[in-house]
């Protein structure tokens, strides 16, 4: 009897061993699942809020503001810090949520004094530098491997601080990456109440710190076409401005037929020409080239192109002109920028030009050939030899007294060919440039009457001779004037 007593008592507290063994399984899977679920719930959450504040306020600081407010809400924690990659080998605390404790050595001590801690804490966090492979954080952003701490006291890579509210009870960290990518390191502190930071905490924060990763990384590449779209609007706006500043690209007077080609090789350009009408039967002309290329050049390009014209009516003189729009550019443009440009006046009554260059590359003037033998060109071209230097590159009176202004006839029948040096050095699949001398060659060759016809040919070459060149090195402008033959002489006697 006493056998069959300890059997049964036996068997039933193995019964009821197993019952609890398995309700207490079945608690711990109940509970699994409600966390799960929970988990679940924060990162949808969490992935909404994202999303939100993306399509709201597409910022980098409203983003990581929201984040580090979600990590907080989600993780339960009492405070956190975003450290972003701000170089190659450096971090910066950039978004700080709580009464997050500086983590070097040296901000510990800028915090020891009591009067000013609270209004330091964020400030240092936001100014101290952490370089990548050094101290706790540094590690974390070098391995790429999350950590969790559960009990800060037993790890000594922590810097404590007197005060009670920077204490660290516990730690999460975790890398902030994106394919391969470090993007910054996350991490959270204190757990509320008085328990510590578990697995299933760092499994949450891991979670919300890959969301993290890829909404930053999304921020990124949609403030990068916010950013060109701008551009390429700022662009198209310049290059309006440019083409309602620039003349007719056929324009004609009593006495001159006129063809301007403007290519630039941007949306915005560096060149300009000008034709301008002046009293007296007389006729300004302008081509210039300002140093570099897109915004700055065009916008540079801009104020030559007003001060110029504006120089033109109240000077006579070229080489007047051309000291003043000097005096004026420096004084508004900034240094290693300068012009070159050629301006001239057509003088109808007399049937003269008068140049002054600044640099420019050399006008050419286009006669016809006075040779009579089969291989002689039907037309010579004369480059104008005048002295001077580019705007803005010496002072005024060193300037002053570099620029030559020269007078020669312009008779009916010649034409004067003004371009930027794009043309000339466009260059081949050999590196060879196109050249004056060539140039010149098809001025020879070229029936120069059609002052269109003359600078469509001569793009025609460029194109020909650049064939297989991905793209056009510089801006092309091509000016040419053309002295119109009186009718009359064309008429029998």
């Amino acid at each position: 009897m006493h056998y069959f007593l300890s059997g049964l008592l036996f068997g039933l507290l193995t019964a009821f061993w197993i019952w609890w063994f398995k309700k207490n399984q079945v608690h711990q899977l109940e509970e699994q699942i409600l966390r799960t679920e929970q988990e679940k719930d924060v990162a949808l959450h969490f992935m909404h809020n994202l999303a939100d504040s993306i399509a709201k306020d597409p910022t980098t600081e409203k983003l990581l503001s929201q984040i580090i407010h979600d990590v907080i809400n989600g993780a339960g924690a009492l405070s956190a810090c975003i450290y972003l990659k701000v170089s190659d080998t450096h971090l910066k605390g950039i978004a700080i949520e709580g009464l997050f404790p500086p983590l070097q050595e040296f901000s510990k001590k800028q915090l020891e004094n009591p009067d000013t801690r609270s209004k330091l804490i964020e400030q240092v966090l936001r100014s101290e530098e952490i370089e990548i492979g050094k101290g706790l954080i540094g590690e974390i952003a070098q391995s790429r491997k999350s950590l969790l701490i559960k009990d800060v006291e037993q790890d000594h890579r922590i810097i404590q601080h007197k005060e009670p509210s920077l204490h660290i009870r516990s730690m999460i960290v975790v890398p902030l990456d994106f394919e391969n990518e470090l993007l910054g390191i996350l991490a959270v502190v204190n757990p509320e109440g008085e328990r510590f930071f578990d697995e299933t905490d760092l499994h949450l924060v891991e979670s919300l710190g890959k969301q993290a990763s890829i909404a930053l990384q999304h921020l990124d590449n949609l403030l990068k076409r916010l950013d060109q779209k701008q551009m390429e609007m700022d662009l198209s706006l310049a290059r309006d401005v440019q083409q309602m500043l620039l003349p007719a690209q056929n324009c004609e007077t009593s006495s001159l037929r006129i063809h301007a080609l403007y290519q630039p090789a941007r949306k915005v350009s560096g060149d300009f020409y000008d034709i301008i009408h002046l009293p007296n039967q007389r006729t300004a002309f302008a081509i210039a080239d300002v140093s570099g290329k897109g915004i700055p050049a065009s916008l540079l390009m801009a104020i030559c192109h007003t001060s110029l014209r504006h120089f033109a009516h109240t000077l006579s003189s070229p080489a007047e002109v051309l000291k003043a729009l000097n005096t004026q550019l420096c004084q508004d443009i900034r240094q290693n920028m300068f012009i070159t440009l050629t301006y001239g006046i057509f003088d109808e009554a007399k049937h003269t030009l008068t140049l002054a260059r600044a640099g420019h590359e050399l006008p050419l003037l286009i006669a016809e050939s006075s040779e009579i033998t089969a291989d002689a060109p039907p037309y010579t071209t004369q480059p104008i030899q005048t002295e001077g230097m580019a705007l803005c590159m010496v002072p005024s009176e060193i300037f002053d007294e570099s620029i030559e202004e020269r007078t020669l006839p312009f008779s009916p029948g010649d034409t004067l060919h003004l371009y930027t040096d794009g043309a000339t050095e466009t260059t081949n699949l050999k590196g060879e440039e196109f050249s004056t001398k060539q140039l010149i060659d098809i001025l020879n060759h070229t029936d120069s009457q059609s002052p269109e016809k003359l600078n469509l040919t001569i793009v025609s070459k460029l194109q020909e001779f650049s064939e297989g060149v991905e793209s056009t090195p510089d801006d092309i402008t091509l000016l040419t004037i053309h002295h119109k033959t009186p009718i009359s002489e064309y008429v029998s006697p």
